[in-house]
């Protein structure tokens, strides 16, 4: 899987993704709100928590709208959390960076759904502390669908690296679950797997480095959450995000890293 040099980044392909970006990112705010209470994600339509009143549409443009009403509700005046714009360009970016960072479309619209997905479940998990089975095992089927489609056409994946990816990255945390069912949930698990089938067609090295950058990061994140808690232990961590942050830190640096990493070896 080629990385395209700067030069050859198309600006059109990076705003076309980002603008799909910004609109998917508004549909995860409602997966956020709505899958950990069993809601539906489609009706009904958006509306106010305070008031009920339904978000009009001229009132539902992604981020513009926010910055237009002040982060207030149109008809009572309750503050809109900063959290909806924040989701909206925050998956915008990573859609555009899928797109810089992948020459074929394929991959490239693959890995921006995949991290737009990773969005959704980091704040679900970072709320709840769940990583809803009713989001994972249909990605599940989804994104191996993709893989097999993408390698099929001969678009750079792998199914066979798609495979080993999920058993090693979902089989080590799998083994940390069984060992410590404390430390880590079975939804950490599953997300693992998901991640290792996404990242492992692309290349294994892909899933070596989200793994590391995980780890990496949720040790760092549980240190600073002890020290911000008052050094209080027993306090659950939710992994999901640093899982989620590990697997798109590796989508956009993980063969750079891999192969500074065995240049230093040798």
């Amino acid at each position: 899987m080629t990385l395209p040099i700067l030069g050859a980044v198309d600006p059109v392909r990076i705003g076309v993704f980002a603008a799909f970006g910004l609109i998917i990112g508004s549909f995860l705010t409602v997966v956020v709100e709505r899958v950990p209470a069993k809601r539906s994600i489609v009706l009904p339509r958006s509306s106010c928590p305070r008031c009920g009143a339904m978000i009009r549409g001229r009132d539902n443009v992604p981020v513009i709208s926010w910055i237009l009403l002040g982060g207030r509700c149109r008809s009572c005046g309750e503050r809109i959390s900063a959290l909806y714009p924040l989701t909206e360009l925050a998956t915008a970016g990573l859609f555009a960076g899928a797109a810089a960072a992948f020459d074929r479309l394929f991959p490239a619209i693959m890995v921006a759904a995949f991290l737009g997905l990773l969005v959704a479940l980091s704040l679900i998990d970072a709320r709840h502390r769940v990583i809803p089975n009713r989001v994972v095992y249909p990605s599940f089927l989804v994104f191996g669908g993709l893989v097999l489609a993408g390698a099929a056409a001969g678009q750079g994946l792998d199914l066979a690296r798609a495979g080993i990816g999920l058993a090693a990255f979902g089989g080590g945390l799998l083994v940390v679950a069984v060992i410590s069912p404390r430390g880590m949930g079975m939804g950490d698990v599953k997300l693992a797997g998901l991640i290792g089938l996404v990242l492992g067609s692309l290349g294994l090295s892909y899933v070596a480095v989200a793994a590391f950058a995980a780890v990496l990061a949720g040790g760092l994140g549980g240190v600073a959450t002890l020290i911000l808690a008052g050094g209080g232990r027993g306090r659950m961590i939710p992994f999901g995000p640093y899982l989620a942050l590990g697997a798109a830190f590796a989508a956009f640096a993980g063969p750079q890293i891999s192969q500074a990493y065995l240049r230093l070896l040798g």
